[in-house]
């Protein structure tokens, strides 16, 4: 699996980011039952990066914590069986890896809501990066079930490797 971080951010977080996005995001592939290696491309940054782009992509004039963007559109969420229709446009050429997607996260509202839930920022951004590799494997939380869905399933990664809510840098 390549991940690709690039942390336009100036703020200092204080943890091994590029170690718990590579962890989590593998656990959250194992957990979706990914058949293939994958590409996820990062971007770290603040509230104005990240409220530009819900803007520009959303039309929501307001900064977020989290924007995933998927390569893929699934009919079927979890359903990886259709990318092998179309090789070139969703595998890297040169790597064989499936091109998952993008993630972009504010680090500085990462540590807004860290302290507001009460836990680490290890662990926000640990949930931040489950909740964006679930979206990019094709889930989402529009409806009501799907986000109980959702909430079980990033719990479950999480859980997994260690990142619990008691957790702290």
């Amino acid at each position: 699996m390549t991940i690709r971080i690039d942390n336009e951010s100036e703020k200092d977080i204080g943890i091994d980011y590029e170690r718990i996005a590579k962890d989590v995001a593998a656990a959250a592939l194992d957990y979706v039952d990914c058949p293939y290696e994958c590409e996820v491309n990062i971007l770290l940054t603040d509230n104005a990066g990240i409220q530009a782009m819900n803007h520009r992509m959303r039309s929501i004039d307001a900064p977020t914590d989290v924007l995933s963007f998927p390569t893929i559109e699934f009919e079927t969420e979890g359903d990886f069986s259709i990318v092998e229709d179309d090789i070139l446009n969703y595998f890297n050429a040169e790597s064989g890896e499936l091109l998952l997607g993008d993630i972009m996260i504010s680090l500085e509202k990462a540590a807004e809501q860290a302290k507001q839930f009460n836990h680490s920022m290890k662990r926000e951004y640990a949930f931040l990066i489950a909740h964006s590799m679930l979206h990019l494997s094709g889930y989402d939380h529009m409806e009501e079930a799907e986000r109980i869905q959702m909430e079980h399933m990033q719990e479950e990664i999480l859980q997994s490797i260690g990142y619990t809510r008691e957790i702290m840098d």
